[in-house]
């Protein structure tokens, strides 16, 4: 976890302490989870105008995947929205209620100052989180997303992924939730593209392996540093996992590019294919060695 007060910071230790000295029994879980959400209430409670930003933060995202769901149903038709729809509610629900559960982490990155509205960076990082919901919605409901559906929402997603790294360094509204955000939004975006690419035989299912471990073993590292030893953990960007994550944007608009491209798609397939391999293997071990660094510094 990011580094937060001091009074917050001992707070979250002494529950997962807890978990850990309780053996991770399921009235442990019960308790972590109910001690967690009576923060995330009492951080709301006595923070309302916070509050009512993430009520409004939510009523536009549910104002735009309605929006979505209206346009799939002209589009489509009535029952692939109702095959989309199980999996789309899923989880954007899961986005808003995790954006509720962590309003304490709505802090400048710097200075720790907790900031009562959820900011345009934050936002936008969300609308790209709900364009992810839509593609995996469309994968689990066993859709078939043609091709330049996927490039219209990857590319909707390298905007946003832009305008929001702008936008939070200009207002100087770089929080610790939008760092999280952002990098939970690119997994979910680069999942999703990667899945319907081997559902369609485009990608291979290794390939697909790399871009899912290249996020969930810094995940997990740190979800083990954070429940067995009770020690937060640093998310953050490093400049392997910069380089990756260019790299497997580069990768999938050179298989997203139209039938004209396809000398060139041929010529730079296989050396682009390697090199983002090679950075998603990189970029998690950078990850964990910059967090063991950290740990130690501490």
């Amino acid at each position: 976890m990011l580094q937060t007060t001091d009074s917050e910071n001992q707070f979250v230790v002494d529950i997962l302490t807890d978990l850990r000295n309780e053996k991770f029994s399921p009235l442990a879980w019960m308790h972590f989870l109910r001690s967690s959400w009576e923060k995330s209430r009492a951080t709301a409670r006595s923070n309302p105008t916070l509050k009512y930003s993430w009520i409004q933060t939510t009523v536009l995202i549910g104002a735009f995947a309605l929006a979505i769901l209206i346009v799939n149903f002209i589009v489509e038709g009535s029952i692939s929205t109702l095959r989309l729809m199980p999996g789309f509610l899923f989880f954007v629900g899961w986005q808003q209620c995790d954006l509720y559960w962590h309003l304490g982490l709505n802090r400048q990155s710097r200075t720790g100052k907790l900031l009562h509205v959820i900011g345009a960076a934050t936002t936008i990082t969300l609308l790209r989180g709900l364009g992810a919901s839509y593609l995996l919605g469309r994968f689990f409901g066993g859709i078939y997303t043609p091709l330049w559906l996927l490039l219209l929402v990857f590319l909707c997603g390298i905007i946003t992924d832009f305008l929001d790294g702008q936008i939070a360094r200009r207002t100087q509204t770089q929080t610790k939730y939008g760092q999280i955000a952002d990098g939970e939004a690119d997994f979910c975006l680069h999942l999703a593209i990667a899945c319907n690419f081997i559902h369609e035989g485009i990608l291979s299912p290794w390939f697909g392996l790399f871009v899912f471990l290249r996020f969930t073993i810094p995940l997990f590292a740190a979800i083990a540093s954070y429940f067995l030893f009770a020690r937060p953990v640093r998310f953050g960007s490093t400049t392997w996992g910069k380089a990756a994550g260019l790299a497997l944007c580069f990768y999938f608009l050179l298989l997203l590019a139209p039938d004209q491209l396809i000398f060139l798609t041929t010529y730079l397939n296989r050396p682009l294919s390697i090199v983002t391999l090679l950075l998603l293997a990189i970029a998690p071990l950078a990850q964990i060695t910059r967090n063991l660094r950290d740990s130690k510094l501490r």
